[in-house]
Formats: structure tokens, sequence, C-alpha cells
């Protein structure tokens, strides 16, 4: 039950720096300016307080899938994300038959309306062949703005994000459909020339779905979709930091020139996300993970993540040495405002929701708050 409560003593990242021996004070589900002096106190000395985690691209976790899951499935991967610090997470979809992902949304959508999710990322069927990752070859199409239309309204105002191989036909036409209604066009499982990408970022499109991943390379005379999409201001790109998926030497690239303000920290995870190795379905696509790493049985691809929020903010920090302030725009703040929800979640100040984080001095996860009321309680 959230109650009224104050954090006291920890490092406090704020969107103006961070506070040493800063305070949080919990008002019911909201960040409060004050509090009464006898309301009850947490001493966090020797911690960090951030914002909760906000995550634009996740399938799934805990063994089930947001792409077919029942409700109390995906409820249990909602839950195991929150487990990891993720309080805000849009469900994502892999590519299905048409009706099927009409069918998909009105369930999720309905997990939308009710708050659980903040809303759904259809990734695929309109994305390229020839990029296609873990996606079936078979149910692929074009990006027809009527297909497109279609899923948006099944959708009933719950569409967040719609990941487009932007050269296609339809591509571009896609692509202003989405940006005239408000929902996030997203270049990705592309095979697009740069001069294409260009004029995809012209019509409208402002996400990069896991840069570098399911592209063409960056190449000296056809750079292609990744220096397009890293050198224009009006996109944010999405990158996995998994240690998988990107080099360090790439991840540390992609903030060089975007900086800490256009990079979005994503997970892409599938059902296997907290939950361990074995065999999996994605969508119609059997899944093997092992040591924590997800490829398609048959061809080997990777198969989306078993990543976690809090080890991609840990790996960010230690590993990469981005500072703490870099990593919490990243992983709270930029993905919240790409979903124009900032007004409520993304950062820590008063009149928000209660979402935050507790790390310790090594930036292990100790704590999980959500709209007031503890999902995991420091310890």
């Amino acid at each position: 039950m959230a109650t009224s409560k104050v954090l006291a003593g920890a490092q406090v990242v704020l969107p103006t720096g961070t506070l040493t021996n800063g305070r949080v004070i919990v008002d019911g589900t909201r960040i409060a300016g004050s509090a009464p002096s006898d309301t009850e106190t947490l001493d966090l000395t020797g911690h960090w307080v951030v914002p909760g985690f906000v995550d634009i691209h996740n399938h799934g976790g805990g063994g089930a899938s947001f792409t077919s899951g029942t409700v109390e499935d995906v409820l249990k991967g909602i839950h195991t994300h929150r487990l990891h610090g993720t309080t805000t997470v849009v469900a994502s979809t892999v590519t299905g038959e048409m009706d099927f992902l009409a069918q998909r949304a009105g369930v999720l959508s309905e997990l939308a309306e009710q708050g659980d999710i903040a809303g759904i990322h259809f990734e695929g069927p309109f994305i390229s062949p020839c990029r296609k990752g873990a996606h079936s070859e078979a149910l692929l199409r074009h990006p027809d703005p009527a297909d497109v239309r279609k899923l948006m309204d099944a959708a009933r105002g719950q569409a967040k994000m719609f990941t487009l191989a932007t050269e296609l036909p339809g591509g571009i036409d896609s692509v202003r459909l989405l940006a005239e209604h408000g929902v996030i066009a997203a270049i990705g499982h592309t095979d697009a020339t740069y001069e294409q990408t260009v004029q995809a970022i012209d019509a409208g499109a402002t996400v990069a779905t896991h840069l570098y991943n399911a592209m063409p390379a960056l190449g000296h005379r056809t750079p292609g979709p990744i220096a397009a999409l890293l050198e224009d201001e009006r996109v944010t790109v999405e990158l996995i930091n998994d240690g998988t998926h990107l080099h360090p030497a790439s991840f540390e690239l992609a903030f060089h020139h975007k900086g800490a303000d256009r990079v979005a920290l994503i997970t892409d995870a599938m059902d296997a996300a907290g939950f361990g190795d074995g065999r999996y379905m994605l969508g119609p696509l059997e899944v093997e993970v092992k040591d924590s790493v997800a490829r398609l049985v048959e061809g080997g691809s990777i198969a989306g993540s078993t990543l976690t929020l809090d080890r991609a903010f840990k790996r960010s920090v230690t590993v990469d040495r981005l500072s703490v302030e870099d990593t919490v725009r990243a992983i709270s703040a930029n993905p919240a405002k790409l979903l124009g929800m900032y007004d409520k979640v993304g950062s820590l100040e008063p009149g928000k929701d209660a979402d935050l984080v507790v790390l310790d001095a090594d930036f292990e996860l100790k704590g999980v708050m959500r709209k007031g009321a503890w999902v995991v309680e420091p310890n």
C-alpha cells in the first residue's frame, strides 16, 4: 500500500544533477515537495535513488510472452521486469498474421487502459526480408498504410510505435500516417540506403529500432542507415547494452554522436528474461537460450535478449563508464519523453508518479517503488 514516507541520505539523481545526502518525499502515489515532520523516514545512506526505468521495446519475460501469452502471462512478464526496476513498459509484438496481431492489440490495449503497460509497439510485419532477424519471413509484408491503420485502430489509441523498413513500398506514406496520429515511426529491420533513411526521417520517423542490429553496417562509401540515424538530431536511437548485441566501441560511438539526450536504452527482452536458459517460442519461431543468449534454433540469428534494465544500467556505468546522470537520461527520461509521458514518469520531481529504483554503491538493485508502493523493498 502506498503511504507517505521520506527516503533520506542517498545520492538522488534529479534532472538538474545529483544531490548528495538527498531526500525523496513520497505522498501516496506521487512525489511531493514537502512532508510533515512526523513522516516515516527510511535511511538510504550509501545508496543511489534514480527514476524508475522506462522500456519502450520489450517482448516479455518471466517465461511469458507479450505477443502470444494470456492476460495472466502478460502480467507475469510485466511483474518480472518491475522486479528489475522497469516501472513503465511498452509491450512489443513480433511478426504475425494481420488478424492475429489485431486480436493481440485488443488484448494489450485493455492492459494499457488499465495502466499495466504504457502502450503497444508493433515490431513487424512491415520489415525487410533481408534484415528479418528473428521474424518469420513468410509473414512479412510491405508497410501498406491501410494495414498500418488497421493495427492502429485495433489498438484503440494505445499504439505507441511501429517499426518499419521504410524503404519498402508504402513505407514513407506509412511514416507520414503515423506522424499525423502522434505514433512513433521507428526505422528498423531495414535494408535502406543512407538517402532512403534521410527521406524517412524527413517524413517524420523519430526512432531507430535497436541501432546497428538488423540493418546494413556502416560503410565508408555506402554509409547506409546508421550514419543517417546517428547524425540527425531529430532521431533517438535504441541501444541494447547487454554485451552481446553491441561491441562497447559501437555503444560509445552512438553516445558520442547522439549525446545523452538522444539515446534510449532498451531490453528487446523475450520470454527468457528473468527466467533462464531453455527452449522458447518467439512468435512462430523456436528459440534456444544458452548462457543467457537467445538465438533462433533454425539459422542461429540473435532472437531478442534476456536483458533486464538493471543490468543495462550497471553495465553502462561500470563497463562503458557513462555518468550516472547520462545513464538515467537514457534509461528513464528520454524514453518517457518519446512516449509523451514525461509529465508523469522519467524523473524524480514533485507531482510525478513515485516510480523509483534504489541501487547500492556497486549499482546492484536494492529496491523498486512503483506509484508509491514497494515492488522490491530495500533491505
